[in-house]
């Protein structure tokens, strides 16, 4: 995708594909009561829909470029129009499964072209808080009127997603059309850069597989957290949704934050202290028996989580130009994200929400180390094609490989100036027509003049 592609594009598409996950811990509780399942079947729901959104993005990692970026997004997008409908159009259990995954699909889709187009960009760390930035917004929006609207049922937060995959169609239009002769003559079929094997393969590697028990986690407590909220504190649905929009809210501070301090102080620090700080906030809400401590621990953990994940998706996009990494690590928190309803409802429901706090408590204090390491180790690579830095920090004027191609070693050679012989000063009376004193011409033995010094 060229790195031209408009930005707002861009963020439209990764607020349509990210805003399913967003919705998770009402669409999974409002399945339990709709369609009289147990927590767990709910949660299975919604880890199936997830899970298919992971698989789009597996399956489109390195095939952005040769479908098109335009292509892509529209049926990702009318995927999810028509698959979350279905869902929320149906009370047929094989009909809302159905409907989720082809939705899921959809998502994903629409994901794995917004990431890939972010990573081209000047800035992929700014771009993508912007899109948490949308996607924080406009799913707190949502938390603040979907139980006005209407206090059960599913169909309407299907409807929601399906609702605003139309809204963002017209969006795709400024996106680039498939990679050809004469659309793209830099990168056709025979282009060796769309071959190209995928830079720093062994910290990708690590970054995703680490980043899918790291999204588990998170998600483990967010997809029974409306159940932690009515069950545990008891507080009705719309205290929760009130306190989940708040969450949002400050969430989007965290995000402005983020994105105004960028990558100055690196990425180790926000991505290891951050996970930690989460991990004592999903403990507190996992305990929580009142409004109080509910609120406490899901508006700071709200707040703090698109912060970390804003950063692990700028480091993801800096390994590589050409956004597969984003797309593979997208994809890798995306099947995390898909685990965290089922692992959250069966572990509540075998020990309780105090113990399984704890327990995802732990499992991301243990997360944090493997995170901290892959950020340090890449903290030194260039964020995007074009600009270098040397291993000081201090930006050069290198030139970078192409997008796709592996980075160069950037090799600091020293120049030493060469030490001159001092000058000596003349006085005009030390010139003669010839030149100054001592520099006249001699006759060498052949009868030639000579200079004795240039």
């Amino acid at each position: 995708m060229s790195s031209r592609a408009p930005r707002p594009a861009l963020i439209a598409l990764f607020t349509a594909g990210y805003l399913a996950a967003y919705l998770l811990p009402t669409v999974v509780g409002r399945l339990a009561d709709s369609l009289r399942l147990s927590p767990t079947q709910a949660g299975l729901i919604g880890s199936t829909l997830l899970l298919s959104s992971a698989s789009a993005g597996f399956t489109l990692a390195a095939r952005v470029e040769r479908v098109g970026a335009r292509r892509a997004a529209r049926a990702g997008l009318l995927l999810a129009a028509v698959g979350y409908g279905t869902a929320a159009l149906s009370a047929s259990v094989p009909l809302v499964v159905a409907g989720a995954m082809i939705g899921g699909f959809g998502s994903g889709t629409a994901t794995a072209v917004a990431a890939t187009g972010i990573a081209a960009q000047k800035d992929p760390h700014r771009a993508s808080t912007l899109g948490l930035l949308s996607v924080s917004a406009l799913a707190g929006a949502l938390y603040l009127s979907i139980p006005r609207i209407s206090p059960t049922g599913h169909a309407l937060p299907f409807a929601a997603l399906a609702i605003t995959a139309l809204a963002v169609w017209p969006a795709t239009h400024r996106l680039s059309s498939p990679a050809g002769p004469d659309t793209a003559p830099t990168h056709t079929h025979a282009d060796p850069a769309l071959k190209s094997p995928l830079p720093y393969a062994r910290s990708g590697a690590a970054l995703a597989a680490v980043i899918v028990c790291w999204s588990m986690a998170q998600n483990s407590l967010w997809g029974v957290s409306s159940r932690i909220g009515t069950v545990q504190a008891g507080l009705s649905e719309v205290t929760v949704g009130s306190v989940f929009a708040i969450a949002l809210g400050t969430g989007l501070l965290g995000v402005v934050g983020a994105g105004a301090l960028g990558t100055r102080m690196g990425r180790a620090l926000p991505i290891g202290a951050g996970t930690a700080a989460i991990a004592c906030c999903i403990a507190l809400s996992a305990r929580a028996d009142g409004l109080a401590t509910f609120a406490t621990g899901e508006i700071a953990w709200n707040t703090l989580y698109p912060v970390v994940l804003s950063y692990l998706l700028g480091l993801a996009a800096s390994l590589d130009p050409r956004g597969r990494w984003a797309v593979l690590v997208g994809s890798a928190s995306s099947l995390g994200t898909a685990c965290g309803p089922l692992v959250g409802s069966s572990l509540s429901q075998a020990v309780g929400f105090p113990a399984m706090g704890a327990a995802l408590a732990i499992a991301l204090l243990l997360l944090a180390a493997p995170l901290t390491a892959v950020a340090l180790h890449t903290g030194g690579r260039p964020l995007f094609a074009g600009a270098a830095r040397r291993r000081s920090g201090a930006p050069v004027g290198a030139m970078v490989p192409p997008s796709g191609l592996l980075e160069q070693p950037v090799v600091e050679v020293e120049i030493h100036p060469l030490e001159a012989p001092a000058a000596t000063a003349h006085t005009k009376d030390e010139f003669t027509t010839a030149g100054p004193g001592g520099l006249q011409p001699e006759m060498s033995s052949s009868g030639y003049a000579s200079t004795s010094a240039r």
